[in-house]
């Protein structure tokens, strides 16, 4: 085995601990877009809600079935913020803040080092990629030798932490 995990003290960071990270980003990622496009004029969320209390079913669901395409503020909150934070997370520590609590971090795939705002922007357009056909491209990182998702073969990522030595002695100290 070469690269971080086989001379580094590092392993590649697997599916399960990756998605625990996702689900930290994804709450983190909530607190703050849904805030703000709530603020939104005009929002179809709070319209929806409202006919939906009303109960204009067929209203809210018309209002639904329309709102397919977001708006240039819409956008700017649910797509494009989250590229502008998880890209500066990454060149700033190396992780976003999910990848932080479990401690983990995202390293060139051949040199080991700092990936640089090119391959971090790939890495994240590859999220996309990696859900289009049924999220495979997250599974992947179950079934990889490397643990890499579609994102991290695209932008020639990996992603590693300490290795850790789970062992348990028995017994007085220093056996």
């Amino acid at each position: 085995m070469t690269g971080p995990a086989a001379d580094s003290g590092l392993e590649y960071v697997g599916f399960w601990a990756r998605f625990v990270a996702f689900l930290i980003d994804s709450l983190l990622a909530l607190l703050v877009i849904s805030p703000l496009s709530a603020l939104l004029p005009g929002n179809s969320s709070s319209q929806f809600t409202e006919l939906l209390s009303a109960g204009d079913l067929q209203s809210a669901i018309s209002l639904q079935q329309i709102d397919i395409v977001p708006g240039p503020a819409e956008f700017v909150i649910s797509y494009l913020l989250p590229l502008v934070a998880a890209v500066l997370f990454c060149l700033a520590r190396q992780a976003t803040p999910g990848k932080m609590a479990i401690g983990a971090r995202i390293v060139d795939a051949r040199t080991g080092g700092k990936p640089t705002l090119g391959p971090l922007i790939v890495r994240y357009l590859g999220y996309y990629v990696s859900i289009v056909v049924f999220f495979l491209g997250f599974v992947w990182i179950g079934l990889d030798s490397r643990k890499q998702g579609w994102h991290d073969k695209l932008a020639g990522t990996v992603v590693v932490r300490r290795k850790k030595d789970l062992t348990v002695k028995f017994g007085p100290p220093g056996n």
